[in-house]
């Protein structure tokens, strides 16, 4: 009965299944020579790209980022980190993922402006060098002329086009050229690193941008407690100074009368009022001195320690494509299209010919 037919016209069986796949590898193997040709010219073209391709230095630079006190936030903030929660934002100063903030100035268009303006060399700049090996002054021909155009002169003289030039390159070092990382989220090692077809370049860029960021990222943290030890100690140095005018007043004032009479009170006034000088001043002093040794205490704490794990040393680390990956590669891309345009091809002409 038709009722009890297990396939339907829909269904396939193992049996037309295996005759299906052979016929498509007889078909493929039918077209050796295409396979073939692909597979020969994909072993050239990769064995050209290999050549001709200029590998690629890349310049690291790791460290430990320490952050100072944060208020007692410190203990919460290592179990949070075991969930994988930020509570940098809940409260305190600085936090586990406070290191963001650093990673981002790594990214920031000042902090590059910065450093492919620093110097390269005695005669070079950072952003001559990238503008030389890159031939930007050839790409951007038609736009500017930056051959005329001088990056050693103040940043405030520079024309409009000269800044743009500025912008574009250092977008192209952040798309192209910048990593900043964190090797591992629960620790504070930090990992920068600058890739490039120049070696030379790749190592100083690194430095410099690395030295520029972390000097301004210290800076910027002990900020308040700079600016509130620097007004302390102005003022231990004015209440020291009017101390010592106080005793000098008092022993003039006691020279003036060597023996008083003890029984004339009028004359130890102006000595009595002269040692009362000394003594509040002393007192403000004294004061004033505590307050400044807590703050000089205060800077130290919150101020963030940034060490130097590794640096980047001659020779840097390369990436390149080698001959014989290049060619394997060249191959197996190429074939692999030569096999999808073979397939596609003869399931046209299928459907042509069932038309």
């Amino acid at each position: 009965m038709a009722g009890s037919k297990h396939f339907t016209d829909n269904q396939f069986t193992i049996k037309e299944v295996i005759q299906n796949f052979s016929s498509w590898i007889n078909y493929f193997l039918s077209q050796w020579k295409i396979l073939l040709l692909a597979s020969l010219l994909g072993i050239g073209l990769g064995a050209l790209v290999s050549i001709f391709k200029k590998p690629v230095f890349i310049a690291t630079t790791s460290f430990v980022l320490e952050d100072g006190d944060s208020g007692g936030m410190g203990s919460m903030s290592g179990l949070a980190s075991l969930v994988g929660v930020n509570l940098g934002s809940m409260g305190g100063t600085s936090g586990l993922f406070q290191g963001d903030n650093i990673m981002e100035l790594y990214r920031s268009e000042r902090m590059l402006d910065e450093a492919l303006l620093s110097p390269f060399d005695e005669n070079q700049l950072l952003i001559d060098r990238f503008i030389a090996f890159e031939k930007l002054d050839k790409k951007w021909a038609s736009k500017v002329d930056i051959a005329s155009m001088d990056f050693s002169i103040p940043r405030e003289s520079f024309p409009v086009a000269q800044d743009s030039v500025v912008k574009e390159v250092a977008q192209l070092v952040r798309e192209k050229q910048l990593s900043v990382a964190k090797p591992d989220r629960k620790l504070t090692i930090i990992q920068v690193s600058v890739s490039s077809k120049d070696e030379a370049y790749a190592k100083v860029f690194n430095e410099r941008l690395v030295e520029n960021v972390n000097e301004f990222y210290r800076e910027t943290k002990t900020k308040k407690t700079s600016e509130n030890l620097a007004i302390l100690q102005s003022q231990a140095d004015s209440v020291r100074k009017i101390l010592d005018e106080s005793i000098g007043a008092f022993a003039t004032a006691t020279d003036r009368v060597p023996n008083a009479n003890p029984l004339l009170s009028s004359a130890t006034i102006e000595t009595k009022k002269r040692q009362i000088d000394v003594q509040a001043t002393g007192a403000v002093y004294e004061e004033v001195v505590k307050n400044l040794e807590i703050a000089k205490v205060n800077h130290r704490n919150n101020s963030p320690l940034i060490q130097i794990i590794d640096s980047p040393r001659f020779p840097l680390e390369r990436s390149e494509i080698r001959l014989v990956k290049g060619m394997v590669y060249g191959c197996l891309i190429l074939g692999i299209i030569a096999v999808m345009w073979l397939y596609f091809l003869r399931l046209y002409q299928k459907h042509v010919q069932e038309s």
